[in-house]
């Protein structure tokens, strides 16, 4: 009888290190799992933080480039407003310039007939 106590004994014992290590390892492997499930969080919230900045410069390199364009198109704007209006000038002092040597030409035209 107490043979075969000591044998249930011992394969219980046996049994029960088997479990112990059974748990031992699994709980190191939710421990190995829960830690690369943080890595790859942790990965992912900094890839998506390096994207976020990315876009962000890239607006602000967009918005600069359209501003200076806004800029240029205004500068090229008034140089052609001051040039038609050069030319105006220019224009309006020409017909002064003609009307000037008709009305001589008048004047000179009576005053001879007279």
């Amino acid at each position: 009888m107490m043979m075969v106590l000591t044998m249930t004994m011992r394969l219980m014992m046996i049994v029960m290190v088997m479990m112990m290590m059974m748990m031992m390892m699994m709980m190191m492997m939710m421990m190995m799992m829960m830690m690369m499930m943080m890595m790859m969080m942790m990965m992912m919230m900094m890839m998506m933080m390096m994207m976020m900045m990315m876009m962000m410069m890239m607006m602000m390199m967009m918005m600069m480039m359209m501003m200076m364009m806004t800029i240029m198109m205004m500068m090229m704007m008034m140089m052609m407003m001051m040039m038609m209006m050069m030319m105006m000038m220019m224009m309006m002092m020409m017909m002064m310039m003609m009307m000037m040597k008709i009305k001589f030409q008048l004047e000179q035209l009576i005053l001879n007939g007279l």
